[in-house]
């Protein structure tokens, strides 16, 4: 793993216009959806009238480039109006450098077709390509199913094939990639469950919300992998989020569950995320009171529990966590609330607390409403967690509409591009 992160930082160092902002920015919690870059050429500079390069490596890219220029089928911006001839660096999108195992053989080493907007698929050929570190493909119009014979891509360090139109069951070629770090899925039509060995695969980052994934969420997290980030929303799990969550303290950093269907109560475990910035499992089935442990998550700046069914009063300790930037509980049960909470807004940190169950506060659910949810409190300890595909846990009463909402959290946007077509 070591060499191949050396190989990817040399790269990244090459490709001077920050194409590869996603896995350095996933560090630092800024890294969105809308990528822009400039189209220019890669690492290397030769006229495509001097001789066939002699390099076996760039004549296999050259086979497996010409191959995908075949079936890239609409390209209105001319992305690759001069994949022409062998000197395959000089292509747009296509970035060179030294090999990680002989730095005196240039290979193919990275891939940004970010924005390029080209409709087509993936060819088989693409496993020619064996020394990628980097395949950046977000908002684009590909489409149909990932070619198995990705598998020979043993240095991919990042694979991001967000916003475009692929299909079928969940890629299972990205688990036989042994050096893959970043993983970026979202914004396709991949459908079914997804592997318990992606989540033991020991990825920073796993971002494959918007699909149509069904199933449920992993029921033990093991301690020996370190995500800082996991984006599961707008998909069809189900289930509760465990315990054994707690087992990603020491990496985890952005935890977004919108839309999942998730039920049951949320686990005291979360309060030992302590890296924790980001956390947003709005729009679910949730039931119980907010556990006081939360109160412990001093790095915590996005916080959004909001249309769920949770109950009881909101923790000043959350409240008074001194990172917070936005606080969204709406659309609940609560009834309670301290004066930490209620002067969040005098702070200058952006606080929601409507149509809840607060006496004397405007825009509130009726009284009826929220007795009818208090003549039935909730144990957690009995509360059993739904299947995936969408149905609500027990001592959920009603289960929330599918929707497609975004995440309330700057920090990291599931938003698509407003290029995607």
């Amino acid at each position: 793993m070591a060499s191949t992160q050396l190989y990817s930082f040399t790269l990244l160092l090459i490709l001077f216009s920050s194409i590869s902002n996603n896995f350095l920015a996933a560090k630092h919690g800024s890294y969105s959806v809308s990528r822009h870059h400039h189209h220019h050429h890669g690492g290397s500079h030769h006229g495509h009238n001097q001789a066939p390069p002699t390099n076996p490596k760039l004549q296999q890219a050259y086979i497996a480039f010409q191959a995908w220029k075949r079936v890239i089928f609409s390209d209105p911006n001319n992305f690759i109006s001069n994949w022409v001839g062998p000197h395959v660096c000089n292509y747009t999108g296509v970035y060179c450098a030294p090999a990680p195992y002989d730095e005196t053989l240039t290979v193919v080493a990275g891939i940004d077709f970010n924005h390029a907007n080209l409709a087509g698929f993936l060819p088989n050929e693409l496993g020619l390509l064996s020394d990628l570190a980097l395949i950046h493909l977000n908002t684009n119009r590909f489409c149909g199913v990932l070619p198995n014979t990705l598998s020979n891509l043993t240095f991919l360090f990042e694979l991001d094939l967000s916003n475009n139109r692929f299909v079928g069951p969940f890629p299972s070629v990205v688990l036989s990639l042994p050096s893959l770090y970043y993983l970026d899925l979202r914004f396709n039509e991949f459908e079914g469950p997804v592997p318990p060995q992606l989540f033991s695969k020991g990825l920073d980052a796993i971002i494959i919300n918007n699909n149509n994934f069904t199933g449920s969420l992993p029921t033990a997290f093991q301690a020996n992998i370190s995500p800082s980030v996991l984006v599961f929303a707008n998909n069809k799990f189900g289930g509760c989020l465990p315990p054994s969550i707690a087992k990603l303290a020491d990496s985890l950093e952005e935890l977004l569950v919108i839309n999942t269907s998730l039920s049951g109560c949320l686990p005291p475990e979360i309060g030992h995320l302590y890296k924790l910035k980001v956390f947003d499992v709005s729009y679910n089935n949730l039931v119980g009171p907010v556990p006081y442990s939360m109160a412990g998550l001093y790095h915590l700046q996005q916080l959004n529990l909001a249309h769920n069914k949770l109950t009881g009063g909101v923790p000043d300790g959350i409240c008074a966590l001194p990172n917070l930037k936005n606080f969204t509980i709406s659309f609940n049960f609560f009834c309670e609330e301290g004066w930490v909470c209620q002067n969040l807004s005098s702070k200058g940190i952006a606080f929601d607390d409507s149509w809840n169950c607060f006496p004397e506060k405007k825009r509130q659910r009726s009284e009826n409403k929220c007795q009818a949810v208090y003549k039935h409190p909730v144990e957690c300890s009995l509360v059993q967690c739904g299947g995936g595909g969408g149905g609500g846990g027990g001592g959920v009463p009603f289960a929330f509409p599918p929707v497609m909402v975004p995440a309330a959290a700057p920090l990291f946007s599931i938003a698509p591009s407003p290029s995607n077509g």
